[in-house]
């Protein structure tokens, strides 16, 4: 297959593009190489993908309804794998407009350009963050998600909602895959164990929100991209059983799903820190502060629907996950 792979040089995007190359698929992979964070590491990341001679690069902004349309056209993409968004839930408070340019008109021109270009499967990222302020655990897709808490998790409920109106426009089928705190090797600088690391290597204190309490379902990053693959070779179908009585958020009458992917198993930040300083062999200091605006509690996901669908689920360790950024941290820092 051709399939591009939108914010390759990102996190997620440049280990799933790297699976779908180790398989013998064609690759354009997309990115507009943006200063959020270190240029530098994502055009590292980028380096270990041109390495492979079924990758090409295209640089490109995904709001540049132009550009796109012109991609979409003269690629012929048979699957796509929309990974690309201006991350972060702390950021969006800063700069609410770039989220509304990336994530939704971005997503917008994604869709158009499958929609007119008769793409098989249309896959893409979403979060956990969408659950917003329920409370109601393990989060289900089969609940409804909201209450988003922050502009970031909104721009991402706003783009499963678009997806399920070109499913049922179109026909398009797509797969929306709601990460759980996504850790590991070459992971972005703004996340929680990059900062800590970063900090606690340097001999600085490590901020601590919501005093430790918070509880996540961290997933290391390689689970997660053997989740995005494989969901996109399962192609979206209708939900024959579907009622407008009683809607299910989940499927529809249409192509149209959406998954968790998550470990199904929250952890204790404080225990998340704890395996770190294992790893690092040193210990932080902790400044312990209340709960930042947009964030909540605590998430742990459902992977029942996952499993079933797919037969997978995420199973890495935080033992084991944490270990391998930290072998990579020191590798890449030198330090």
């Amino acid at each position: 297959m051709k399939v591009l792979v939108t914010g390759a040089s990102g996190f997620i995007g440049s280990f799933v593009a790297t699976r779908f190359l180790a398989r013998g698929e064609e690759v354009v992979g997309l990115d507009n190489l943006n200063d959020y964070y270190d240029v530098n590491l994502k055009r590292a990341r980028l380096a270990r993908l041109e390495s492979n001679p079924g990758f090409r690069f295209a640089k490109l902004d995904l709001a540049d309804a132009t550009g796109m349309a012109e991609l979409f056209t003269r690629e012929q993409f048979q699957r796509v794998v929309h990974l690309g968004a201006q991350a972060g839930v702390r950021h969006s408070l800063q700069d609410p407009l770039s989220y509304v340019n990336s994530n939704v008109v971005g997503t917008l021109n994604v869709l158009e350009g499958c929609r007119r270009n008769a793409v098989g499967h249309m896959v893409y990222a979403s979060t956990s963050s969408v659950y917003g302020a329920s409370t109601r655990m393990p989060y289900s897709e089969h609940e409804p998600a909201a209450h988003p808490l922050s502009l970031y998790a909104a721009s991402k409920r706003s783009t499963e909602l678009m997806a399920h109106s070109y499913s049922a426009l179109f026909g398009l089928p797509t797969t929306g895959l709601r990460f759980f705190t996504v850790y590991g090797p070459w992971g972005r600088p703004d996340m929680a164990l990059f900062l800590f690391a970063r900090a606690i290597v340097a001999g600085q204190p490590i901020e601590v929100f919501n005093y430790g309490r918070h509880e996540r379902d961290f997933t290391y990053v390689d689970d997660i991209a053997e989740g995005v693959v494989r969901a996109t070779d399962h192609v979206a179908t209708a939900n024959p059983s579907w009622s407008g009585d009683a809607p299910d958020p989940a499927t529809s009458r249409v192509p149209y799903r959406l998954y968790n992917i998550g470990s199904n198993r929250p952890i204790e930040l404080q225990r998340y820190i704890e395996v770190l300083e294992d790893c690092l062999g040193l210990k932080a200091v902790r400044v312990l502060k209340e709960l930042q605006p947009g964030d909540v509690p605590d998430t742990w996901a459902d992977v029942t629907e996952l499993s079933d669908a797919i037969g997978y689920r995420p199973d890495t360790p935080i033992e084991v996950g944490v270990r391998n950024f930290v072998n990579w941290f020191r590798e890449y820092y030198r330090t």
